[in-house]
């Protein structure tokens, strides 16, 4: 089965012009129904992992899971045609099958699924798409790993500890982010 063809934009302007047309041309790019995955599946996995315990890395709770939705969903005001319908297709998706969040990995194949899709944008999406999608993901590990509950069951948001540092860098490196 294929995924529907799917054109993703960045438009310079970011609105269509007073005649209908956007400023500037549209990028193409279609994604196999493997890519797609790939793509609305990530941010749950790096939700989940983000979350996930460790040495060094405090037991997170409730709150944690709903920082990550939140900085997911903050998706939907992005400036990028690319990461509103990833964020769709996340809330869309019905079908059955497991959600991404529930395809727990552990952090090899986490960091390893983070250059696949670095080498799915670098050959199908739009610079600037690419840019905000990996920007976006990071975005949702980072809030995971700053959120800690406080006292009145409130979410606060503090540095992040050292090892969700490395954690941090480490997936930055693999999204191709420095």
């Amino acid at each position: 089965m294929l995924a529907p063809e799917v054109p993703m934009s960045h438009s310079v302007a970011g609105e269509p012009s007073s005649a209908g047309r956007r400023a500037a041309p549209l990028t193409t790019a279609v994604y196999s129904a493997t890519e797609w995955d790939l793509l609305i599946s990530l941010p749950g996995r790096v939700l989940v992992a983000a979350a996930a315990p460790g040495p060094g890395r405090p037991e997170r709770g409730v709150m944690a899971g709903l920082a990550g939705l939140d900085a997911v969903a903050a998706g939907r005001a992005f400036d990028s045609d690319l990461v509103r319908a990833v964020v769709a297709a996340i809330y869309a998706r019905h079908d059955g099958t497991p959600p991404p969040a529930e395809r727990l990995t552990d952090l090899v194949d986490l960091l390893a699924a983070c250059r696949a899709v670095c080498r799915v944008l670098g050959r199908r999406a739009d610079p600037a798409d690419s840019a905000a999608y990996r920007q976006w993901v990071q975005s949702v590990a980072a809030r995971v790993c700053r959120a800690v509950p406080s006292p009145g069951g409130r979410r606060v948001d503090q540095p992040a500890t050292p090892a969700d540092r490395r954690f941090l860098d480490r997936l930055g490196a693999a999204l191709g982010l420095g």
